[in-house]
């Protein structure tokens, strides 16, 4: 698939306009921020899963910021929620559908509730997986024939990472579906079980701060010790590379 991109290390991010998304080719579209960025580099598996992405979205300005840092290409942020409120206005327009795979029954019966409000055009599908680390052969199959049962042109996985990537991957191919994308906390943010910071935490590039606040329990070691960790890593490359 031919789209707009820069390169950032191993990786080729997505740096054009989310119009290029549709088209008639079948996608998988995941996103890397500085903590995925971090894990995959010691995890072969989820590695693999975002190296073999058709679109790879620069979800944070950790990312954008290194790119500029180390090319002086200005590349913009896109979030999975940006991702995910222009497929909906683009189904929305075309009475097209879509699937929610992952989170609980609760946040899928939100989603639901916000759909026919927001998107009324839009027909969706959902399914909630087991709440398990790893599934069994038997659960994916339940899960890719639920998925293909309805038939969506869009699948949209919350699973969180590296699972939902790793999955998505791994059966891809098996999904009747044109467009896949890895959201993760998205659904939780459509849902309102999650708030995600206002606009003006976005504008001023500190979403991820606004996040950390909101969570510190659970974001903490992302933000606090993987950032770190990947500021160190950028400077050492931006030295290596120095003439």
């Amino acid at each position: 698939m031919n789209y707009t991109s820069t390169p950032f290390f191993d990786f080729r991010l997505f740096s054009g306009s989310l119009d290029e998304l549709v088209s008639d080719q079948k996608i998988l579209v995941n996103t890397l921020n500085q903590y995925s960025y971090c894990i995959a580099e010691k995890d072969p598996e989820f590695k693999k899963a975002l190296l073999n992405s058709e679109i790879l979205l620069p979800d944070g300005v950790a990312i954008t910021a290194s790119i500029r840092f180390l090319s002086g290409e200005k590349v913009p942020k896109i979030a999975g929620a940006d991702l995910h409120d222009y497929l909906l206005a683009y189904l929305n327009n075309k009475s097209g559908k879509c699937f929610y795979l992952g989170s609980s029954e609760e946040v899928l019966l939100e989603i639901q509730n916000r759909l026919k409000k927001e998107y009324p055009r839009v027909s969706a599908g959902f399914f909630s997986p087991p709440y398990k680390t790893s599934f069994t052969a038997e659960d994916s199959q339940v899960m890719i024939e639920a998925v293909n049962a309805f038939q969506p042109e869009v699948l949209f996985v919350g699973m969180t990472a590296p699972k939902q990537e790793k999955w998505a991957y791994q059966f891809h191919k098996a999904l009747d579906v044109r467009i896949t994308c890895c959201i993760g906390a998205v659904f939780d943010f459509y849902a309102g079980s999650m708030k995600r910071p206002s606009q003006l935490w976005i504008n001023l590039g500190l979403e991820w701060f606004g996040r950390l606040i909101s969570e510190p329990k659970r974001l903490w070691r992302r933000y606090l010790y993987y950032g770190p960790i990947f500021i160190y890593g950028m400077i050492k490359a931006k030295i290596k590379t120095a003439p």
